[in-house]
């Protein structure tokens, strides 16, 4: 089903209910709240609780060992191995990473590192002659306002990049995950045969979704953050990985939105 604009938007704001830092600002307005208020030992007791679960939080999500936990446990679901074989009326489909709106510092709209390195993945796999056709997905997932989509922003890069303007099919309608499988199938119809390229850590979810469509999914995942599986490299921790970090706190957001985004989609019956 395609969300309309008004529930895109409650979509939209609902996911910040998963994001860590909604967790953090959320009880610190608490510890602030309970400051405030006059003190009693009931009040105080909770807000030695509350400022103590903030504390361990925020140790956990910047902790550079939860995220290769968490990280690892995605990206080691589908592992490169090689270039996968050509698939005979196979293609090619790349989903987008987001897109950076123009500015007066940035003159023209971009896309995020993310849809380039995945449109990068998607065109050096036509050019290996994998498939004989790549298809870039993404529309428009603004709120407010609208601009390019994704797909032809994609489609313009990967022109860049030497594909041919004939070999490349847009969807530029789509704006979730589920939405990506949903209207390829409606492009492709009986062609059931992909290479399916998107970051390491939204495989799991994404080939997921498009093989509840009935495609055939080979993963070919990109933009690893890890370098080895969840059970393997701890003869390489250090005690630098139990240091607070930015970056683990970024790979930890992300990977605890692929999880949330897996439970609601099991939840709503499309996987």
């Amino acid at each position: 089903m395609e969300l309309t604009p008004f529930f895109f938007g409650l979509y939209k704001l609902v996911k910040y209910g998963v994001y860590p830092l909604t967790w953090i600002v959320g009880l610190s307005g608490v510890v602030l709240l309970f400051a405030w208020l006059p003190v009693s030992p009931a009040r105080q007791r909770w807000l030695r609780i509350t400022a103590a679960t903030l504390v361990s939080l925020l140790f956990v999500l910047t902790s550079p060992l939860v995220a290769h936990i968490l990280v690892a446990a995605l990206e080691g679901e589908h592992h490169l191995s090689g270039l996968p074989a050509p698939i005979a009326n196979g293609t090619i489909v790349v989903l987008g990473g987001g897109l950076r709106d123009s500015g007066s510092l940035r003159p023209r709209i971009e896309l995020t590192e993310e849809s380039m390195r995945q449109t990068a993945c998607g065109a050096d796999l036509y050019h290996q002659g994998i498939a004989l056709s790549l298809l870039v997905t993404g529309g428009d997932a603004r709120v407010f306002g609208s601009g390019p989509t994704e797909a032809a922003v994609m489609k313009e890069f990967a022109g860049r990049l030497g594909v041919p303007a004939a070999s490349i099919i847009t969807e530029d309608q789509a704006r979730t995950t589920y939405e990506n499988a949903v209207r390829t199938k409606d492009l492709l119809g009986n062609r059931t045969s992909i290479v399916l390229v998107t970051s390491a850590a939204h495989m799991p979810r994404a080939s997921a979704l498009f093989r509840a469509q009935g495609f055939d999914v080979i993963p070919y995942p990109c933009g690893f953050h890890e370098r080895n599986r969840v059970t393997e490299g701890w003869d390489t921790i250090s005690v630098f990985d139990v240091l607070p970090a930015t970056w683990a706190f970024r790979e930890i957001s992300e990977a605890i939105e692929e999880l949330a985004g897996i439970a609601v989609y099991r939840l709503a019956g499309k996987l």
